[in-house]
């Protein structure tokens, strides 16, 4: 016994050894063999990594598993966030996709910036035209964007009389807005003042005289009534019948051309100026004024709305 009490144990590397004194015996049960000293020899890997776990291994596993269960939450977060986005920016590249396909296509919302157009147009108009009417070319498009390379598909020919909105030629890259006059195989002059179309003279009649102010100031018009070959009737402003381009040399219209004049004739830069306009040049032909204002105004100031918007005008079909 002696000898047992001053053995020292070494510094133990992976067991760890108890001693206990001899178990009493429970009445009804069989006596555990009587030593005087027991040694338990238990590996540490095996307690570090007992199922019996103490109450502070429940409670550092619950932690860890809700600590689990937050992360997988906080990931299916992100994922569903992240969804959204691409959602959003899926909904929103539809959406330009539908409006361009619209504008191209169908309608296209149009202001007028000059008096080129008096008195059928005035500066401070809003109107729409559409897109369909002389089929589509590369102009139909934004920026021109050539996804038809040349000429034109699903093409109608247009009427004498409509007024068309066009890139102006030669540079092809500013929108202009006249009334097609001449078709291909027409001749046009002017003589005097007076139109000719097919050295035809077209009737006029004069209607009233009228002060307008335009780019230039405040001008006197006489007003006409013009009466196309075809029956379209329309007014005309005139200052005089010998300001520019009152006399012209004749102009024959080839196939493929048209030649396009604006009503206020003395204030129009035109097909008298700037030659003939190519079929593919066309965009669209003007339908309704939706809007007008003379500009002495913002739409926020209801209170003056009388004042500077042109109700008289709203919805109105352009002829």
């Amino acid at each position: 016994m002696e000898e047992n009490q001053n053995t020292t144990q070494k510094d133990f590397p992976d067991t760890i050894n108890t001693q206990q004194d001899t178990p009493t015996p429970i009445q009804g049960t069989q006596e555990a063999p009587s030593s005087p000293q027991q040694n338990v020899s238990t590996p540490l890997s095996e307690i570090l990594t007992s199922k019996d776990s103490t109450p502070f291994d429940t409670e550092q596993s619950k932690m860890e598993k809700e600590h689990q269960l937050k992360i997988e939450e906080l990931n299916r977060q992100l994922i569903q966030s992240d969804k959204k986005k691409k959602d959003g920016w899926t909904g929103f590249f539809w959406a330009i996709l539908a409006a361009l396909a619209i504008r191209s296509l169908f309608f296209e919302p149009y202001n007028i910036p000059s008096s080129s157009m008096v008195p059928t147009l005035l500066i401070g108009d809003y109107l729409f035209i559409t897109k369909f009417d002389y089929g589509y070319s590369k102009h139909s498009f934004p920026l021109s964007i050539p996804l038809i390379p040349k000429g034109r598909i699903f093409f109608n020919q247009p009427k004498r009389g409509d007024i068309v909105i066009f890139k102006k030629p030669p540079e092809n890259n500013t929108d202009y807005i006249k009334r097609l006059i001449g078709l291909p195989g027409d001749t046009i002059q002017m003589r005097d003042g007076r139109l000719y179309i097919n050295n035809q003279i077209v009737p006029r009649e004069e209607k009233s005289r009228e002060s307008w102010t335009t780019e230039v100031g405040e001008q006197l018009y006489v007003r006409y009534t013009e009466t196309l070959p075809n029956g379209v009737v329309h007014d005309i402003y005139e200052l005089s019948d010998n300001a520019n381009y009152d006399n012209t040399s004749p102009i024959s219209v080839p196939e493929g051309f048209y030649f396009v004049m604006g009503d206020n004739r003395d204030n129009s830069a035109d097909s008298r100026y700037f030659g003939l306009v190519p079929a593919e040049n066309l965009e669209g032909k003007a339908r309704i004024l939706f809007y007008s204002t003379n500009g002495d105004g913002w739409f926020f100031q209801f209170w003056r709305w009388k004042e500077f918007l042109r109700f008289e005008r709203f919805f109105n079909e352009i002829k």
